[in-house]
């Protein structure tokens, strides 16, 4: 549609951080913007990339430690941008490798250590056991939360620091410990679900891009038609059905 709002999202790292589908963050994203009546502008920023005249919504997937590598320099080139952001109330969501670097750090087995950009009050430690499989969480804003954890980092969050939601097995989570997964500052969403999350989450993508369109424009208004609501409804009930399938396998 040529009178469509834009909404200008950015995919940090796609080239290097993006594992278990988490790129299907940005899809989901973008077509739930369209089917709205908005005008869904992807731009992909791998390091050395210039950076977008206009950002509305950054979204982060996760990645291997040699990932982490490639990007770390321009990551920290971007860390004041990233944090003024942040500050600002932009809406991101960060998977597993980047909300341990949206963090204050990470220790390694080894225990050398890897700064963060201290976006998110909390910090990781890397340890031998890896936490893997089907999760289900419970979220005061987002209901249950359905995704796939693969990770042996484990993250403990300051205090005063709200988790995305509290899962109820031992082993489980952040850290296995404290029964909590992810983190919410401002309007950050950090979390270790992959699978991809937002397929099987639509009221975390709504989230996402009403706060990213109230922002922009004052409002969010739902200007689709009929046949976009109409598909919209399918996507939800495929969505609950993924939830099902998946809540019911532990992998």
């Amino acid at each position: 549609m040529t009178d469509a709002k834009p909404i200008d999202i950015v995919s940090l790292y796609p080239k290097d951080m993006n594992i278990y589908g988490d790129s299907g963050n940005v899809l989901v994203v973008r077509r739930r913007l369209e089917l709205r009546g908005y005008e869904a502008r992807i731009h992909a920023y791998n390091q050395g990339d210039r950076w977008p005249d206009h950002v509305d919504l950054i979204l982060g997937g996760g990645g291997q430690d040699t990932g982490q590598k490639k990007i770390i320099r321009d990551f920290f080139d971007r860390a004041e941008l990233l944090r003024s952001l942040a500050s600002d109330g932009v809406p991101m969501l960060m998977i597993c490798g980047l909300y341990q670097l949206f963090g204050e750090y990470f220790e390694t087995v080894d225990g050398s250590r890897l700064d963060g950009i201290g976006v998110i009050g909390a910090y990781t430690v890397g340890r031998d056991v890896r936490m893997i499989g089907n999760l289900v969480e419970h979220s005061d804003d987002f209901g249950d939360v359905i995704g796939y954890e693969n990770h042996s980092g484990q993250t403990f969050l300051r205090e005063g620091v709200s988790p995305l939601g509290r899962v109820d097995q031992d082993g489980r989570g952040n850290n296995g410990e404290d029964h909590t997964e992810g983190a919410r500052v401002n309007n950050v969403i950090g979390t270790y679900m992959h699978g991809s999350l937002l397929p099987k989450n639509p009221a975390i993508a709504d989230f996402l891009i009403r706060t990213a369109a109230e922002r922009r424009y004052g409002s969010f208004e739902d200007t689709g038609s009929d046949a976009m609501r109409a598909e919209l409804a399918r996507l939800d009930a495929a969505a609950a059905e993924a939830r099902r399938v998946a809540a019911s396998r532990p992998r």
